[in-house]
């Protein structure tokens, strides 16, 4: 599915220069690295902020208790506040949901993106008897929205941010799968109240580890969040919060940091690559390619994804040729034992169901050759059932 080893031989003299200089000066517990890949990243992103955490899942979970803080002046969220997202994601989305101490709501999705469906949110706060007060105040038990930009395919921000301007909700967007996507010119993550990263090494800027990123314009999230990564207080002798051991390490900040710089080269190939399948596949009978992404977005094809109701015997036909697949994800997390009395759901989740039963990924490696592409490209065709 991915040869780390291809890319670390395209950077290595970056990557071992930057390791290099950390051997050198000693300073593995927020050494200068870390504020170098926060300030490179925000200038990038366009924000105020960018905090390095020790992963995209502890990314996820700081936000939410910062905004817990922020909105509601207590540690944790209660069950009876809500935040909406995706149930077709991989489990930490919802998972930082309950460590936050709210409810889930999973939204279903639109079946050709992937990504929540802005109209099923909106029919589920219209639903809510309690939504609007005499003052058009919302009174809403739900509090905010966490879009999953799937793939590397930007949600419908336009959709999600009128929503939750509308209702007085934040957006914490998840953009593990996303790094230097956007939405109409704007980069994911921008948007909105704070964006939430991984650096696992698989993503379109992983490290040699675990590792995440917290951006936003507000300063007191930001402000609260560096204090929740590191036991909860300015001084660690004298906190204020419940807190974590969440920090960033040294050494991931200055591999990551050294691996940036290819970042937008990357994401070009990766488009390069999703090009040459969508030529080679889109014509295939029994094969759904991704679709198109809307005018003015920036797809960075994290995962190169088809669709068929003969996922078994495809894989199966694949893997016997030599070629890897895999499939994100095979259970929405609705139908998961540890979302079980700890979540609700808007209606049927049906196009979640279907995509978790049909979906699954192809190779989608920056530096993947035309022939090796073109090689899945013909076993794919040569498929006959």
């Amino acid at each position: 599915m991915l040869d780390l080893r291809l890319e670390y031989e395209y950077m290595k003299e970056a990557v071992d220069s930057a390791i290099g200089k950390c051997l050198a000066h000693q300073k593995w517990i927020f050494g200068p690295e870390v504020k170098e890949l926060e300030d490179t990243i925000a200038g990038y992103l366009g924000v105020r902020h960018c905090v390095g955490v020790s992963s995209g899942t502890e990314a996820l979970v700081l936000s939410l208790r910062a905004m817990a803080i922020k909105l509601k002046g207590q540690e944790f969220f209660d069950r009876t506040d809500e935040i909406i997202t995706t149930p077709f994601t991989f489990t930490a989305t919802g998972d930082a949901i309950l460590r936050s101490g709210a409810t889930p709501v999973f939204v279903d999705i639109d079946p050709q993106t992937y990504n929540i469906d802005p109209v099923k949110i909106n029919e589920y706060l219209a639903s809510d008897v309690s939504l609007l007060t005499t003052h058009g105040r919302s009174d809403s038990r739900v509090v905010g929205i966490i879009p999953v930009h799937l793939y590397g395919q930007a949600c419908d921000m336009d959709g999600i941010m009128q929503l939750a301007e509308r209702h007085g909700l934040f957006v914490v967007e998840d953009i593990a799968q996303a790094f230097g996507g956007s939405w109409k010119g704007r980069k994911l993550g921008s948007i909105g109240t704070s964006g939430c990263f991984s650096f696992f090494p698989s993503k379109n800027l992983g490290g040699f580890g675990d590792g995440g990123m917290v951006s936003t314009n507000d300063d007191e999230v930001a402000g609260l969040v560096r204090m929740l990564l590191k036991h909860g207080g300015r001084d660690k002798y004298n906190v204020d919060h419940i807190g974590y051991n969440a920090r960033l390490d040294t050494l991931q900040a200055a591999i990551v940091n050294a691996k940036f710089k290819y970042l937008d080269e990357f994401n070009e190939r990766r488009r390069k690559v999703a090009g040459q399948y969508n030529r080679g596949l889109q014509a295939h009978g029994k094969l759904t390619c991704p679709v198109a992404v809307p005018t003015g977005a920036y797809h960075v094809y994290h995962q190169y994804t088809v669709r068929t109701s003969q996922r078994t015997d495809f894989q199966a036909f694949l893997k016997d040729r030599g070629i890897a697949t895999m499939v994100y994800y095979p259970f929405p997390l609705h139908k998961m034992k540890v979302f079980e009395g700890r979540m609700k759901t808007h209606g049927d989740p049906g196009n979640a169901e279907r995509a978790a039963e049909e979906v699954f990924s192809l190779p989608m490696e920056p530096l993947q050759s035309e022939e090796d592409t073109e090689y899945i490209i013909r076993t794919l065709w040569d498929f006959s059932h």
